[in-house]
């Protein structure tokens, strides 16, 4: 699930998953912190599911993924749109 705040220059675009589903740590890997694994980590939230917000800049679209331990790759059904294996956040 994705959840959206307008600021006055920037998107805040946080992306939430339920607590164990996949088990273990999982990161958002995507364009904007150049796919790389452990930049944006989830955290478990007080609601019990985890979430990471990330800045990005408004009027923009990005492809992104979930990592999951493992090596296990999956996608966000609610994204903004798919890529082939992305998903998209438009902002």
């Amino acid at each position: 699930m994705l959840e959206r705040k307008t600021r006055k220059n920037r998107a805040e675009v946080t992306f939430v998953l339920p607590a164990d589903t996949p088990p273990g740590p999982v990161s958002v890997v995507g364009d904007f912190n150049g796919w790389r694994p452990g930049v944006h980590t989830l955290q478990p939230r007080k609601d019990g599911r985890r979430a990471v917000t990330v800045g990005l800049p408004l009027k923009s679209a990005h492809a992104f993924r979930y990592l999951a331990a493992g090596d296990y790759w999956f996608d966000d059904e609610a994204a903004d749109a798919h890529d082939g294996v992305n998903g998209r956040v438009h902002t």
